[in-house]
């Protein structure tokens, strides 16, 4: 269901009996008697379905984490929070950029429609930016030559439907100003499952081996990694993020049903 969309058709039907009834329908009634139903309930819910529209389309979003593969940075069953301006002003629906404000940074976390299918909102870690050269090779990750920079965190424990215990290896990465995010390795799984590849946009701009792969990011595009590295499909099965699909800057914890510690924790 293209939720923006019923949204939007909910605010314009209830905006358009508002207007109806405010210029015309009013005039016509007996000054004592009583809105008619289909007059009032519209009326009653369009400033709410406003408030609503205007608040998800250009202020924040809230959405909800279906899968492991931003773990351990976010876990499933977290509700998270998505500021729609960090990355410029876009018009709800055609999600059209209409204001420049921020260009997504190497090391944040980003919501964005999935290019395989816009319908769906996937969310990863924005590794590589328009230009850049993204190798990703024996576990490591490397922008333009350099190494990126990884710390050992101790050992990490989780639990994937279906597989029951997963046992992995938590680094500290640092991806620019010496900030840093946690991500998982699985030392037993390889890094790239080359069956899981497809064709994508600017799949010439990459080239696959058994040991990784190395990808140029075109102009107006972002490669996105999860941060549990060894379950995850993203940029480097599927292909680039183009500056259209992106939806908002991932940025607070708001609930979660089963770790309530987990409420306001900030998203690095």
């Amino acid at each position: 269901m293209n939720f923006p969309l019923v949204l939007f058709s909910l605010l314009v039907f209830t905006g358009g009996i508002w207007l109806l009834d405010y210029f015309i329908l009013r005039r016509r009634r007996a000054p004592d008697s009583a809105e008619p139903w289909w007059i009032e309930y519209p009326k009653s819910f369009f400033p709410i379905i406003l408030i609503v529209f205007v608040l998800r389309s250009f202020i924040m979003e809230p959405f909800k984490i279906p899968s492991g593969s931003m773990i351990p940075t976010l876990l499933v069953g977290d509700f998270i929070l998505v500021n729609k301006y960090t990355y410029g002003i876009r018009l709800p629906v055609i999600n059209k950029k209409i204001k420049e404000i921020n260009q997504p940074k190497r090391g944040e976390v980003m919501v964005f429609r999935y290019p395989e299918d816009p319908s769906i909102d996937y969310i990863k870690r924005v590794v590589g930016l328009p230009g850049d050269t993204v190798t990703y090779r024996n576990k490591q990750l490397i922008i333009n030559g350099d190494p990126v920079k990884l710390e050992y965190d101790g050992e990490y424990k989780y639990v994937e439907p279906g597989l029951g215990y997963i046992y992995a290896e938590r680094f500290k990465e640092f991806l620019g100003d010496e900030k840093n995010h946690a991500i998982l390795i699985n030392q037993g799984s390889h890094g790239l499952q080359m069956m899981g590849v497809r064709q994508f946009p600017y799949r010439d701009k990459c080239t696959y081996s058994r040991t990784g792969f190395t990808c140029t990011v075109p102009e107006g595009n972002y490669f996105t990694l999860g941060d549990n590295r060894d379950s995850s499909s993203d940029s480097r099965y599927w292909g680039f993020v183009p500056d259209e699909n992106i939806v908002g800057k991932a940025f607070m914890v708001w609930w979660n049903f089963n770790a309530f510690d987990r409420i306001g924790l900030s998203i690095e």
